[in-house]
């Protein structure tokens, strides 16, 4: 098979799962009542652990060219696909659409911060997780 069709077919079936997931993240945490869509959040503060975990593997030219784990495929099944898919800034903008129109205008700013901190500290926490696990298998 072409690398082309296979690096689409990754893509692919890592976004079917990223999409499930956050369908199932947004259902699961559709009963807890917060000020903000607490569903999308949690999928996108987990989307941002796991990209600042990849980019960081990825920058590390000597672990990656070595490395099994973060093939190219892995990357394009995980990162692009599933993470692609698992965070979403268009259901953020109309959740936060949906809390304005409801006049839930501090809700709406609350949830526009929180989503934008909290996606870089969690970017920056996997970049850690992924530096200390560099670590633990090169001591």
């Amino acid at each position: 098979m072409p690398a082309m069709v296979v690096a689409f077919v990754l893509v692919a079936l890592g976004g079917a799962l990223g999409a499930m997931s956050r369908l199932g993240m947004s259902l699961l945490m559709q009963r807890t009542i917060v000020l903000v869509p607490l569903g999308t959040f949690t999928s996108n503060m987990i989307g941002c652990l796991v990209m600042g975990s990849v980019v960081y593997l990825l920058a590390q030219a000597d672990w990656f060219d070595k490395s099994e784990l973060l093939t190219e495929q892995n990357r394009l099944f995980f990162a692009v696909g599933f993470c692609g898919s698992f965070t979403t800034l268009s259901s953020l903008i109309v959740e936060m659409n949906t809390l304005m129109q409801r006049q839930e205008f501090l809700s709406a700013f609350l949830y526009l911060f929180a989503t934008m901190a909290g996606g870089f500290v969690c970017f920056y926490i996997g970049i850690l997780l992924a530096r200390s696990l560099l670590q633990i298998q090169a001591g």
